[in-house]
């Protein structure tokens, strides 16, 4: 019965090919289409609003040179918010609850800002590695400390985005099949379940776009600490 619980999070394959791919590349086609008319359906007016308040409040604190990132941040924050929601969907895989697509995102991006940070004011982003005024005897273990700290940091982008998905994912599977068992014996206990289910749902529908914004969140603060 446990191991039935962690087949969601299975690959799914077709005649032995994985249909990851497919999961990652259906959400770019239900994003409406812009056009060139004056004025716009409600739809593409509300994409529009919350792209631009999003990619303002994600710039705010960044110089010129790290507004070149904006494209890259706002796609891949709808992109992530997108494949969450979908994952809530019944019968459906969301990619982000696997480790690995989610460090193929995080580390790339992760040793770019740290790439630029070194080719662009690399007495300032070693300087990350000891804080000043640290005593003579402590500047070695202090710069190990750093160091492992930096590169900790894609690992946590990965596994916080897979363990809070995971965690909702497998708690939302318990409290339904709880309830599904509990409607023929105790039928006042099972509503109650349900209305609990009810409700874990939308806190999972917050999760997972509370959680994209972190990763993106995380990612522009690294990079504002090497532009």
């Amino acid at each position: 019965m446990m191991l039935s619980f962690f087949d969601q999070f299975a690959s799914p394959t077709y005649m032995g090919i994985p249909l990851i791919a497919v999961a990652i590349a259906l959400p770019w086609t239900l994003y409406p289409t812009p056009t060139s008319r004056w004025l716009n359906n409600r739809v593409l007016t509300l994409q529009g609003w919350f792209i631009n308040r999003f990619t303002q409040q994600l710039l705010l604190p960044l110089n010129v040179g790290g507004h070149k990132w904006a494209v890259l941040f706002t796609s891949l924050m709808v992109f992530l918010i997108t494949i969450n929601m979908l994952g809530l969907l019944p019968y459906t895989f969301t990619p982000t609850t696997q480790l690995s697509l989610n460090m193929g995102i995080a580390v790339p991006l992760w040793l770019a800002t740290v790439i630029i940070g070194m080719r662009n004011q690399p007495t300032a982003a070693l300087g990350h590695l000891l804080p000043e005024g640290t005593p003579v005897p402590l500047i070695p273990v202090f710069i190990i400390i750093e160091t492992i700290s930096l590169f900790i940091r894609p690992l946590a982008l990965g596994v916080r985005l897979t363990a809070n998905l995971t965690a909702g994912h497998l708690l939302i599977q318990l409290i339904a099949t709880a309830a599904f068992v509990l409607l023929p014996i105790m039928p006042t206990v099972a509503i109650l379940t349900a209305t609990v289910l009810f409700l874990l749902t939308l806190l999972e529908v917050a999760v997972a776009m509370i959680q994209a914004y972190v990763f993106v969140l995380l990612l522009s603060l690294y990079l504002q600490e090497n532009v």
